[in-house]
């Protein structure tokens, strides 16, 4: 009779999962606007720089010929070891725009880009602040996007899905986790409509905040010792009273999130049991969860499709759909994020890494053992 009821609620949760990442695919295209306002208020974009040689010239080259007129951009060398400061000394001499800011040694207290960040508003002079990474490209209109959604919506922080690049096959098996935020977790319109802090959400990349807002929260403050502090500056933000909203920004900013398998599952990893509040029984419960509903219907569907050769099983036809739905549902996220529309089919291997990465995340936490990124240690 247990079998009965699980295979029913397969079917229901799967539906459920495949409504949403389409309810949530209308609501972050719906409600964005395309760039429209060139020329506004001042905006600051906030650049953290650690060891970016490889990336601190086609980033700011392309942050530099933005078509919205009124923009800084700061930066700051974060105790760099490689050729970056360099870098940014010729690109700062080149255009007056480019402010650049030596990073101060790393308090205890903090965590390395929270600290960045942190030094970096206490320069910015901007009616609005542009959080990205030294690993992004812009498009001409980003700064644009921002600044018109931010006014024609009246929202106060905004976010979302920037363009990705996947030049390995690990990196296809990984990096899409992120992308379950949207697809099997937050129901977007929520957010929206509702003040609860949970259903806000914000990709580090790109995160463009009224600067009256961030300083009304803390700063930095209020989350420096965080590793998913974008998740946590959103929170924050809504459970303040303020606007919060999460879009698509794949037309307007790009990049190749980690290079390989192996920095892909630190790099996510290492937010998995922070983005839950570090809470072993959360995690726990999510794990089993997702090991029942979401990976277990794959080898299933094998194991029905090789005894049903001997008439043995009922459930073939329940778990055939249960698997298209599945692959539907990653099919239309890829879709939305303008990716390769078969890497739906690899679903099953990237819900098998989200479980890795989460029992990884919650060892190297509870251990003390940490995480090292960006050359230093965070718990």
């Amino acid at each position: 009779m247990l079998s009965v009821y699980y295979y029913y609620i397969l079917i229901i949760i799967s539906f459920y999962f495949l409504l949403l990442s389409l309810g949530n695919h209308y609501e972050m295209r719906r409600f964005t606007k395309r760039p429209e306002i060139f020329d506004g208020p001042l905006v600051s974009v906030l650049i953290p720089m650690r060891n970016e040689e490889k990336n601190a010239q086609k980033c700011l080259t392309s942050l530099r010929n933005q078509l919205y007129k009124n923009y800084e951009i700061l930066v700051l060398n974060d105790n760099s070891t490689d050729n970056t400061a360099a870098i940014l000394e010729q690109i700062a001499k080149e255009d007056s725009r480019v402010k650049v800011f030596d990073g101060k040694p790393l308090p205890e207290d903090w965590y390395g880009k929270p600290f960045a960040l942190h030094q970096l508003s206490l320069h910015a002079k901007g009616d609005i602040f542009i959080f990205t990474d030294a690993d992004t490209e812009h498009s001409p209109e980003s700064i644009s996007w921002a600044v018109t959604n931010m006014h024609n919506l009246k929202i106060d922080m905004i976010s979302g899905y920037i363009g990705q690049k996947f030049l390995t096959f690990g990196e296809i098996i990984a990096v899409p986790l992120m992308f379950l935020l949207t697809g099997f977790i937050l129901p977007l319109f929520l957010n929206r409509i509702t003040k609860l802090s949970w259903f806000s959400a914000a990709i580090g990349h790109f995160i463009a905040v009224r600067n009256d807002v961030f300083k009304a929260i803390g700063g930095c403050e209020a989350f420096k010792k965080r590793t998913s502090e974008d998740i946590y500056m959103s929170r924050i933000v809504k459970k303040k009273g303020y606007s919060t909203r999460f879009f698509y920004i794949c037309e307007y900013v790009h990049c190749r999130m980690y290079n390989g398998y192996r920095r892909a599952i630190e790099g996510i990893g290492k937010n998995i049991f922070d983005f839950l509040g570090k809470n072993t029984f959360i995690l726990f419960f999510i794990i089993i969860a997702i090991l029942l509903f979401l990976f277990l219907p794959f080898p299933l569907l094998i194991y029905n499709l090789i005894t049903s050769s001997l008439g043995l099983t009922p459930w073939l036809l329940h778990i055939v759909i249960v698997n298209i739905l599945y692959t539907l549902t990653w099919f239309f996220i890829f879709l939305g994020q303008r990716l390769n529309w078969w890497y739906s089919f690899f679903w099953p291997l990237m819900i098998i890494n989200f479980l890795y990465m989460g029992a990884w995340s919650w060892f190297r936490s509870v251990s003390g053992k940490g995480f090292i990124w960006k050359d230093r240690k965070v718990n």
